[in-house]
């Protein structure tokens, strides 16, 4: 179980029993000698390197200077535990490259580099001498009062000190009433120190916090890896459908001829039966495999892009489909094979619960989305909570930051759209395009509402 933060210490009733007191002294007190190096350090970079930077060899000394914020805010996160058992996320990212380079340029490039060299110049110049303050304060007045009757008697001969410099005790019994007031002072000093570490708490928790452009940051590339996962998904599903296509689909094939030779030198009863019925099932196996190798990803999507692969499963669908298509070439593929199976999935369920005998699909790129339109004229009433496939149509979109809306009144028509961010520079006339490229353009667009639907 976690510790309270200060702030809870402080409003329980029991924080003088607890350890509320003693890690704000802890917090506090190691701070103290944290600025103080802090401080000594950026003056020594500061001052060396700008003597050395007229002959070069300083500069590395100032980018040290202005990269010293970040040992500094690490260590400051885990020094914050002391007195707040939340964790203060980093808000700096990874670097694309590797290497000290390529994690210098990233550095440089971020405002959170630079919050936290402001961060470490405020430490360095004004909030330890502040926190030595209140701790000498303390020490000072607590010490001096509790120490009365021991200085009366070493160095005042027994006969009178002079209490914090400002009363003088000339007997024992005012030596230790004076003990007796910082015994007493002790305890209630420790509320204004809670409240002093409290605060430094939540400067340091303020200031180093993650801002909304390092969580932009950390959302782009979330994107990027999400991204890449997709790559990474289509790759095995293309490996997938290549030993499908050269292995077991071949050895059917093959398997199909032997039994068609076999009949034909065995054409009498019962084993030409027999073989009728295996070379049957042998073919239905091949059609199943071809229909599942269709499935994976169609070599037509690959060969012929898009349109021409809607129109394949527009023509395999029970239901008449129109296609018309207006694209100024070939796609991103992983554009393309996002927009291929949301139509799928679409002309599937048109053919399974609309009642419809006539749908059409449409697509065109529009304001740098590629935007498809799938409207039948069935009964209406499609629902996200029927199924999985229109939902997993809305989760494979929302990848590209795209979306999917659906209107379906009962009674119909029901129009089923999905867009796709794809600017026209992102257009390809082959097939092969770079996804990489493609995620980092979606990331950085706004965030959309992933599915939305209109009944």
């Amino acid at each position: 179980m976690h510790s309270p933060s200060l702030w809870q210490a402080l409003r329980a009733p029991r924080y003088l029993r607890g350890s509320g007191p003693w890690r704000s002294a802890a917090y506090l007190l190691s701070g103290v000698p944290v600025g103080l190096a802090t401080l000594v350090s950026l003056l020594l970079l500061a001052v060396v390197g700008g003597a050395l930077a007229v002959v070069v060899v300083g500069l590395p000394l100032l980018l040290m200077f202005a990269l010293a914020g970040i040992p500094l805010a690490s260590l400051e996160r885990r020094r914050l535990r002391l007195v707040d058992p939340a964790v203060l996320a980093d808000p700096h990212r990874e670097p694309d490259g590797t290497g000290l380079a390529a994690w210098v340029r990233v550095r440089l490039k971020e405002a959170a580099t630079w919050r936290e060299l402001g961060y470490a110049l405020l430490c360095a110049f004004v909030l330890w001498p502040l926190e030595a303050l209140v701790l000498a304060t303390v020490l000072v007045v607590c010490g001096g009062l509790l120490t009365a009757p021991v200085v009366m008697a070493t160095v005042g001969g027994g006969e009178e000190v002079r209490v914090l410099k400002i009363w003088l005790a000339d007997s024992y019994p005012q030596a230790f009433a004076a003990a007796l007031v910082g015994a007493l002072l002790l305890p209630l000093l420790a509320y204004p120190l809670g409240l002093v570490a409290a605060g430094r708490a939540a400067l340091t928790r303020q200031l180093l916090s993650p801002r909304d452009a390092a969580v932009d940051t950390r959302i782009q590339e979330l994107g990027r890896s999400r991204m890449r996962l997709v790559d990474a998904f289509e790759a095995e599903r293309r490996r997938i459908e290549r030993d499908l296509h050269d292995g077991a689909q071949q050895r059917l094939v093959a398997l199909s001829m032997a039994l068609g030779l076999a009949r034909l030198e065995n054409p009498g009863e019962p084993l030409g039966g027999l073989l009728a019925k295996a070379h049957g099932e042998a073919d239905t196996a091949l059609v199943e495999i071809r229909e599942l190798i269709r499935g994976i990803h169609p070599q037509v999507l690959t060969d012929r892009g898009l349109k021409d692969a809607v129109d394949d499963v527009a023509d395999r669908s029970p239901v008449p489909v129109d296609v018309r298509f207006e694209l100024p070439g070939r796609l991103p593929e992983a554009v393309e094979t996002a927009a291929y199976f949301a139509v799928s999935e679409a002309l599937a369920n048109i053919a399974k619960h609309s009642g419809a005998d006539r749908a059409e699909v449409c697509g065109r790129i529009a304001d740098g989305e590629l935007v498809v339109e799938v409207t039948d004229n069935g009964a209406g009433g499609a629902d996200f909570s029927r199924g999985t496939g229109l939902q997993g149509v809305a989760d494979r979109i929302s990848v590209f930051d795209g979306d999917l809306a659906v209107s379906s009144p009962a009674g119909g028509p029901t129009v089923f759209r999905v867009r796709i961010p794809c600017p026209p520079g992102e257009a390809v006339t082959g097939a092969a395009t770079d996804t990489a490229a493609t995620a980092a353009t979606t990331a950085a667009r706004s965030p959309r509402t992933p599915t939305r639907t209109r009944i």
